[in-house]
C-alpha cells in the first residue's frame, strides 16, 4: 500500500520546465530577448494543454553575467566600493523586471512557476541550475548563429544539448523576427 501511495504522489508532481531567459542585446533591460520571449511563447503554446496547466510549473532561469570591473561604462579608476555594491543590487533589480514580465505571462496563462538570477558564465550555470533543481525538460531559444560564429562564440543551446542529463528543447527564432545580425537577440 505504500508504494501504490508513492506513485499517486509522483502523478500529482508538477511537470518541470525550466526555461532559460534573458535580455534583449538590442533594447536592454526589462526587454527580454527574441529567442526568450519566442522559447517562452511557443513553451505555453504548444507544450502545456489549457486543461491541465495547474500540472506544470515553468522554472525561470536569468543569468546575469557579471561585468570585468563591475561598472560597465564607467571608468573603474574612481569607483568606490559602494559604487560597486550599488551597480550590482541595479542590475540584480533590472534582472527582476525582466523576469517580472514572464512571470505575468504565466499568471495571465494560469501557469505556476517560480523564478530566480544567478550570475555567472551563462552556459554553466544553466547546467548548475538543471542538476541543482531536477526539472523535466530544459527549453533554450536559439539566435540561429551563422556556423562561423557558433565557432568562435559557441551558443548556449548547443552547450546545453551536450551537458545536461535531461531532454533540451531548443526553439529557434522565427526568420521573419531575426535582425540583421543573428548575434543581436
Amino acid at each position: 500500500m505504500e508504494e501504490s501511495e508513492a506513485t499517486v504522489q509522483e502523478q500529482r508532481a508538477p511537470i518541470k520546465i525550466m526555461i532559460a531567459v534573458s535580455k534583449s542585446t538590442l533594447k536592454g533591460y526589462p526587454h527580454p530577448s527574441i529567442s526568450s520571449s519566442q522559447a517562452f511563447d511557443w513553451t505555453l503554446q504548444k507544450l502545456i494543454p489549457h486543461s491541465c496547466r495547474e500540472d506544470y510549473q515553468l522554472l525561470l532561469l536569468h543569468i546575469q553575467v557579471p561585468d570585468e570591473d563591475g561598472l560597465d561604462d564607467m571608468d573603474s579608476i574612481y569607483a568606490t566600493a559602494n559604487d560597486f555594491k550599488d551597480m550590482k543590487q541595479k542590475e540584480k533589480i533590472r534582472g527582476l523586471h525582466l523576469l517580472k514580465e514572464f512571470v505575468n505571462k504565466c499568471n495571465l496563462a494560469q501557469v505556476p512557476c517560480k523564478c530566480w538570477i544567478k550570475e555567472g558564465a551563462v552556459k554553466e550555470e544553466i547546467c548548475k541550475e538543471v542538476k541543482r533543481v531536477h526539472p523535466d525538460l530544459l527549453v533554450v531559444g536559439s539566435r540561429g548563429l551563422s556556423s562561423i560564429q557558433r565557432m568562435f562564440i559557441g551558443t548556449v543551446s548547443e552547450h546545453c544539448v551536450k551537458h545536461v542529463d535531461i531532454p533540451v528543447l531548443v526553439i529557434k527564432r522565427r526568420p521573419e523576427d531575426a535582425p540583421d545580425d543573428p548575434s543581436d537577440d
